[in-house]
């Protein structure tokens, strides 16, 4: 295979903000594309603007954390699309607290949807790839992997994405696919509005405070998680597999 019009993608999470930016990326690019996400309705827009730049799209209902509803979804996606050999696993929620305050059930929302998530996509989604000699799976980790204050259960998701990542890396390089991470530092999505209103402070203002701590001067766009993952899926990266690339204008962000 050595075209991308031949391949089919699926991005988790592409509804809106960084996955949908992935999913219209990968569709300029070429590949045919699965828009999926926990509410199939809400990914019309992103489906319909891929469309509407001549490529093909499909939008896909599914929990990424309910093993039967993802092989369910990777199946439906081979039917009307072709097999799956480009993965970009991004869905997320957080559960921000403290040690003290957070609960159960927070911890176990959030590694539950980015690790379970990305396990269960991971694992129906390489058959696919093993059967064509070639694939690509893109899990999106966070800086907050290093650790950050209020968010235990997403750091340790986050850390537990790379983790995973190297080690699909190892067992499936032998079959043509690589296994790659990006690490995105401070992105402006509803997530971090979300994180700006927890906080009590202005979405305006917390983006300008961030950017004065970031190397390059500026807040990350989804588009530039976009391009990340168009190189790590591309044919000429097929030497690059393990890694973690932080997409956050500095060392850290």
């Amino acid at each position: 295979m050595t075209s991308r019009n031949s391949r089919a993608a699926i991005v988790t999470g592409a509804a809106r903000g960084i996955g949908a930016a992935v999913a219209t990326r990968l569709g300029a690019d070429g590949f045919a594309v699965a828009v999926l996400d926990l509410d199939e309705s809400a990914c019309t827009a992103t489906v319909d603007g891929i469309v509407a730049a001549g490529g093909r799209a499909v939008a896909v209902g599914a929990d990424v954390a309910d093993a039967a509803a993802v092989e369910a979804a990777v199946e439906r996606v081979a039917a009307e699309l072709g097999p799956p050999t480009v993965l970009v696993n991004n869905a997320g929620i957080t559960r921000d607290n403290l040690l003290f305050k957070m609960t159960e059930d927070d911890w176990d929302s959030v590694l539950r949807v980015h690790l379970r998530g990305s396990f269960l996509m991971s694992r129906a989604a390489q058959a696919h790839m093993t059967n064509a000699g070639w694939g690509r799976i893109v899990n999106l980790s966070s800086t907050s992997a290093l650790g950050n204050r209020g968010q235990a259960n997403y750091s340790a998701a986050k850390a537990g994405i790379q983790g995973l990542t190297k080690t699909l890396a190892i067992e499936l390089g032998k079959f043509g696919i690589t296994v790659n991470a990006i690490a995105p530092g401070f992105i402006v999505t509803e997530m971090t509005r979300i994180t700006a209103e927890r906080l009590g402070v202005g979405f305006e203002e917390f983006q300008q405070a961030r950017a004065k701590e970031t190397p390059v001067p500026r807040v990350g766009q989804p588009d530039d998680i976009a391009h990340a993952v168009s190189f790590f899926v591309s044919v000429g990266a097929s030497y690059v597999t393990g890694q973690v690339l932080y997409v956050a204008g500095g060392p850290r962000g």
